[in-house]
């Protein structure tokens, strides 16, 4: 479905245009300017219907809309697409570059039948949209409120009004075109803060600018519902003029939809040349409202969290120096009469690296936890760059899928690593390792996706992954993820583990009662991480579900890396204070510690829906939604508890190998 899939991103749906200083133009993959001679022919393409009530994609012609003469051919589309759940289709729309049309007869349908009729309701209750494409545009359109414009993509279906259901058969499209430029004479791209209205030149002879030819810098559409006679469209074709003059009045209803009669389509369509250029003709579509508020939103909370992450840090290390240089100005007799007084980390010495439980599984979750955050990383510095062109639909998910197969190699060096180093040298068993690494978080996700897509596949949704590109995603996953992990296994058994700065006893030391639960401390450590994400993850929830725009990959970069700093200093800090009294038993604590912010976002996600998604409809869209946050906040708590695990690690061995032990 098509916003669910983006909870594999993290974020929604476009990604920034790179701004380069430079005299020439820069185009980035995808999105270089298509020039049209006047009176070329320009072709409307359709995507999935979706509402923020039900986060449940249609298929634009599971209602009776108008179809090409031609039939209907789906348009070429990519893994991300798919993953997506978007349907881009072609349309009956036909335009010609700067000639203005009006009073266009699209078609007569059918009489609606019961099920028809029942459907169309049904669609109109729960506030689907229509999205047209042009010119791989998204159709915008813009409403007001008060003094200001609000700015929609597509259009409603319809509209109740009392106990009536109302169509909007007639659109009223207005095509903003620019005169074609040579790329050698375009200047830098930007997708700054654009004006809400869109300007526009006086009209100018269409035909001096047929040797250089026009570009698509606008696609703005006026729904309106009016009423035809069915009876005059019955003898016409397609195409042909309306015998009566349409006005069309987006504030008045009139088609109302009945039982067992047809619907008339029809619409207008009228070229206005702008001083929009081509690389800015995606503002009006990234522009997001309280921008400004954002930003300094976001400032706030990373200058907040680092002054705090600094000050941990510093009494870190000033608490840790202190006990280190005490401990070895003392003498040998010294040092055992101040174990014998003392009580603390030093006395778990023999203890510290002593295997813990289960530990196949811990490798498997550092392994998978290592490889969804270099894709995370990877991900969101090529978006941050630009390199994933919105225009480019699908670049964002395709782009995350490649680098999650290609990092298996990652997964698999840095379990069967730990492995080897717990297991103090001996590798036997990588193998296993790396294969239970590459099949543990594919096979969460496979789990949990699949029951979702029973759903979808029972409301026969577009957004449910098909049979053949399941089948595709699993022979990605054997023949790419699963070889590269065992490469990656194979390296890292080959590699030299990390030795141990000292002995461990046979016999482990008894953990004196604690005063309160030491779990109670590492759930609770996870407020801390999460104060780094809250306000952003505002925004790419609000992105995912409610149909905004999110393309600020650059702070969504530095709070990633922001994240990343705070979990392992806050893994580091419990890890200590566990050590302080008596509990060697830091290996699953360190992990958690961190990855507890998983929790927290888990009970946000269910604030958010409960607060912000109060129009969400039906057990089936908040059974998926759920189920998506849950495969989400998993993903997110294997890589932040492997950036606890790892920085844990190595403060324990940088500690105790500065100790003098016997």
């Amino acid at each position: 479905m098509a916003r669910l899939r983006a909870l594999l991103a993290l974020a929604a749906t476009a990604a920034a245009i790179l701004v380069l200083p430079s005299a020439d133009a820069f185009y980035l993959p995808g999105s270089y300017p298509h020039k049209y001679n006047p009176g070329e022919s320009l072709n409307v393409k359709v995507n999935s219907l979706t509402s923020i009530d039900t986060e449940i994609p249609f298929s634009y012609y599971s209602l009776p809309f108008c179809t090409p003469p031609d039939g209907v051919k789906d348009s070429a589309e990519n893994l991300g697409e798919l993953l997506m759940g978007d349907r881009i289709e072609t349309s009956p729309y036909r335009f010609r570059m700067h000639a203005n049309d009006t009073d266009v007869l699209l078609c007569r349908s059918d009489p609606l039948s019961p099920g028809a009729f029942t459907l169309m309701k049904k669609r109109i209750d729960e506030m689907y949209q229509v999205n047209l494409i042009l010119d791989n545009l998204p159709a915008i359109r813009y409403t007001r409120k008060d003094d200001y414009f609000l700015r929609w993509t597509g259009y409603p279906v319809g509209i109740r009004v009392g106990g009536d259901y109302y169509v909007f058969n007639h659109l009223q499209f207005t095509v903003l075109v620019h005169k074609y430029e040579d790329p050698n004479v375009a200047r830098v791209m930007g997708t700054g803060d654009a004006t809400d209205a869109i300007p526009a030149s006086t009209s100018k002879d269409p035909s001096s600018a047929a040797s250089s030819g026009w570009m698509v810098v606008g696609f703005e559409v006026v729904p309106c519902s009016i009423k035809h006679n069915p009876d005059d469209a019955k003898a016409l074709k397609m195409y042909a003029k309306y015998p009566t003059k349409i006005t069309c009045d987006p504030t008045t209803v009139s088609m109302s939809i009945k039982e067992n009669e047809p619907i008339v389509y029809t619409y207008e369509v009228s070229f206005v040349e702008s001083d929009i250029k081509w690389p800015s003709r995606w503002d009006a579509y990234l522009k997001m409202e309280g921008a400004k508020v954002h930003w300094f939103s976001i400032l706030n909370s990373l200058m907040v969290i680092a002054f705090l992450a600094g000050i941990v840090f510093v009494i870190l290390l000033r608490t840790v120096r202190r006990d280190l240089t005490r401990y070895e100005e003392l003498d040998s007799e010294a040092q055992a009469q101040m174990n014998e007084e003392l009580s603390g980390w030093k006395l778990v010495v023999s203890d510290v690296f002593r295997a813990p439980s289960n530990p196949m599984l811990l490798c498997m979750m550092v392994g998978d936890g290592v490889q969804i955050l270099g894709m995370a990383v990877v991900t969101i510095l090529f978006a941050a760059l630009g390199f994933m062109s919105p225009a480019s639909r699908g670049t964002l998910i395709t782009g995350m899928l490649f680098f999650y197969l290609v990092l298996g190699i990652l997964a698999g060096y840095a379990s069967v690593r730990v492995w080897k180093t717990i297991k103090c040298g001996d590798h036997s068993g990588w193998v296993g390792v790396s294969w239970r690494t590459a099949c543990f978080f594919p096979g969460i996700a496979f789990l949990i996706l699949t029951t979702l897509n029973f759903l979808l596949w029972g409301s026969q949704s577009t957004g449910a992954i098909p049979f053949s590109l399941f089948v595709v995603l699993i022979l990605l996953w054997f023949c790419i993820s699963v070889p590269l992990t065992l490469v990656g296994g194979f390296l890292g058994a080959k590699a030299p583990h990390i030795e141990y700065p000292v002995r461990t006893n046979q016999i482990p030391r008894e953990i004196p009662a604690q005063k309160y639960p030491s779990w109670l401390l590492v759930l609770g450590a996870g407020t801390l991480p999460f104060g780094t994400l809250f306000i952003e993850l505002f925004f790419i929830m609000s992105s995912i579900w409610m149909g905004r725009v999110y393309y600020v990959f650059g702070f969504l970069f530095i709070v990633m890396l922001l994240l990343v700093i705070v979990c392992a200093e806050v893994s580091l800090v419990l890890t200590y204070m566990h050590l302080c009294v008596e509990d060697w038993k830091w290996w699953w604590k360190s992990f958690f510690s961190s990855g507890s912010v998983a929790i927290y976002i888990f009970l946000y996600s269910i604030n958010y829906l409960v607060f912000d998604l109060k129009s969400l409809s039906g057990p089936v869209s908040a059974t998926l939604y759920l189920g998506y946050s849950l495969f989400m906040v998993i993903a997110i708590m294997l890589a932040t508890g492997t950036v606890g695990f790892i920085s844990s690690f190595c403060f324990i061995h940088y500690l105790f190998s500065s100790v003098k032990a016997d």
